[in-house]
């Protein structure tokens, strides 16, 4: 009985589960369901009405009917009473026997009524007939109340209706009771009672009933094909339109919608059909401009190099004679040499990013042990830790997986040379932690600082370019203000994540996770989720609560990172301006979601600010390793 019990209730939750599904996303359903509903009700309601109000009417014909066959009944009864001869009780039985069983009940086997002659409850003669009825018919089914009414008013009729076992039928069915008193010789008053069974009436309602239940039927189900034809008609315009649109939002920019007719729906389709021109033509315009740009950097940066060789050529020669110049000229030959040394690496990124933004950037994959790249990329940035006083540490979580994946090794160096460079610059002379896990589908690299930290919703900006977390801080090593932007698109380039985590005056986290294979998705990142920064990072009382990617509703951890079992289906993020020093600002969450999932993005709707500054990151490029790197997309 329970395991039936079980199953009848998974059924029951299936079925129900399906008809809300189905109510949440089809309209048409709703429409004809709301219909079907509404019709039912209105249905049943009418039906009861009409039901009471033909049964009233044929309760009240009856009860009519009734009294006027009784009231002649009783005279005729009354009168074969006042003229019997009849000297004893005896014999004024069989006259009484005579008159009850022959003239009062009808005749043949219509049984349309039955009498009752009993007793009158006031009484008082010592004379008894006794009481006797028609055949079948027991004296129970007269009830106390209308005896007692007929005692009270002997002059009128009183009506009672009663459930009455029919003997004709032999089955319970509503009676009309009619009483009324009659002076019977010798005996004194006796109640004469007839019976009136509602067979036909009962039936009439029992048909009623039916016609009422199959006739509503019938028109419940035609309310609801008409609404659903009707339905159609709206529903069927939209589905194109939604269908039009899908293919528009994918990148086929001819599709339109049929436009006929003069109603709403083709008002619709024409005002649809006006916006995907009047887009379709932006759109073009703008590739158009975007595609010039992308020339307009790439040619810049290419015809830049020819006479960035021959300055460079002239530079170094000054700087290699700058001993035999005076004191200002020799500064001067060092302050050109940096800015030469700068101004190359700004064009060698500005080159990379315009690859990028072409889609002309392709892997070079190679099986590599990232543990052995994260060691080369700190033995070459130990120079920059013994300057700013930090101390680089690598580690490897002890596990049976390997940290070996199929990466492009030039594009991942390059990644976590900007992340290590970046996080000495920024970690104010305290530890730099770099962490390497692997899982059966993955490796993660942790690059943990303890400096300045990030603020709430600069995680998400620190990878936008040229972008700094603070403009009034003094450039040591300067930087071109792409490093992250490109390391972010180096990861992306791989389908793996590159993510930020910080704490104001506690440090920051950046993790970086790539497939150990290529073309399949990520589907847990060995560092599922990384712990609140220990106590002994703190200071100044700096809080624990993680800065989020931009503050987008993206399900995470309790530490920080944006959850790997998190829903694959991208979601929308409000825009949300955020007011501070610098102004509005544009927030973008780069916090890729699993494998699988679109880039989750959100773009809030204040203007940016973007301020492009002097360049000069040597680590992003795939050369000059022992240079720093500035802060956080510098």
């Amino acid at each position: 009985m329970r395991r039936w019990l079980a199953v009848s209730w998974s059924v029951l939750r299936r079925v129900g589960s399906t008809i809300a599904n189905s109510w949440r996303r089809r309209l048409q359903f709703r429409v004809v369901a709301s219909t079907l509903l509404l019709g039912l009700l209105v249905v049943v309601l009418l039906g009861a009405y009409l039901y009471r109000a033909i049964g009233s009417s044929l309760e009240n014909d009856r009860i009519r009917a009734s009294q006027s066959e009784a009231q002649s009944l009783t005279t005729t009864a009354q009168a074969n009473f006042d003229s019997a001869v009849a000297t004893d009780v005896n014999s004024l039985y069989s006259v009484a026997q005579t008159l009850v069983q022959g003239q009062l009940v009808p005749p043949g086997a219509d049984q349309t009524r039955y009498v009752i002659l009993t007793r009158a409850i006031d009484n008082t003669s010592t004379a008894v007939l006794g009481t006797m009825g028609s055949p079948g018919v027991s004296s129970d089914v007269v009830t106390d109340s209308i005896r007692r009414a007929v005692s009270a008013d002997p002059t009128r009729q009183q009506t009672q209706i009663v459930q009455f076992h029919d003997p004709q039928t032999d089955s319970d069915v509503p009676a009309v009771v009619v009483g009324s008193q009659v002076q019977v010789p010798i005996v004194g008053a006796y109640d004469l009672f007839f019976i009136f069974p509602m067979r036909a009436e009962t039936a009439t309602l029992q048909h009623i009933s039916r016609s009422f239940s199959v006739g509503g039927l019938i028109l419940v189900l035609l309310v609801g094909a008409i609404a659903w034809v009707v339905a159609r008609q709206v529903v069927v315009p939209v589905r194109r339109a939604s269908a039009v649109a899908e293919r528009l939002a994918a990148g086929n920019l001819n599709e339109r919608m049929p436009a006929r007719g003069h109603d709403e729906l083709a008002l619709l389709a024409k005002s649809f059909n006006a916006m995907a021109d009047s887009l379709q033509t932006q759109i073009h315009q703008l590739e158009g401009l975007s595609r010039v740009q992308q020339r307009f950097v790439s040619d810049v940066s290419h015809e830049l190099r020819t006479p960035l060789t021959t300055i460079r050529m002239a530079a170094d020669l000054i700087f290699d004679a700058r001993e035999q110049f005076g004191a200002g000229v020799a500064r001067s030959a060092e302050l050109l040499h940096t800015e030469l040394d700068r101004f190359e690496d700004l064009l060698a990124d500005l080159l990379e990013i315009s690859r990028f933004d072409a889609g002309a950037a392709a892997l070079d994959t190679d099986p590599t042990d990232l543990a052995v790249l994260a060691r080369k990329v700190v033995d070459g940035a130990a120079s920059l830790a013994e300057v700013r006083g930090s101390k680089v540490t690598v580690t490897v979580e002890k596990s049976d997986r390997s940290t070996i994946a199929e990466v492009d090794p030039r594009r991942v160096e390059r990644i976590l040379r900007n992340l290590v460079v970046n996080a000495i610059e920024h970690g104010e002379g305290r530890r730099v932690t770099v962490t390497l896990a692997g899982n059966d589908d993955a490796v993660a690299v942790v690059v943990a600082d303890r400096g300045v930290g990030l603020r709430p919703g600069e995680a998400s900006l620190v990878f936008n370019r040229f972008w700094r977390a603070d403009p009034a801080r003094t450039r040591t090593t300067g930087g071109t203000g792409l490093g992250l932007a490109i390391s972010l698109e180096d990861a992306r380039l791989h389908d793996g994540w590159l993510q930020a985590w910080g704490e104001p005056g506690v440090g920051a986290r950046f993790r970086l996770t790539v497939p150990k294979r290529v073309g399949e998705p990520i589907g847990v990142s060995p560092f599922r989720s990384v712990r609140r920064v220990p106590s002994e990072w703190r200071r100044d009382g700096a809080g624990s609560r993680p800065a989020s990617s931009a503050r987008c509703p993206v399900r995470r951890s309790r530490a920080g990172w944006p959850r790997d079992d998190a829903p694959s289906r991208p979601r929308r993020c409000r825009g949300r301006r955020r007011r501070g020093r610098r102004g509005l600002q544009r927030a973008r969450d780069v916090v890729p979601g699993p494998a699988g999932a679109r880039r989750q993005r959100c773009e809030h709707r204040a203007p940016a600010v973007r301020a492009a500054r002097p360049a000069a990151r040597r680590g992003a490029r795939g050369h000059h390793p022992g240079l720093p790197a500035g802060r956080h997309g510098e």
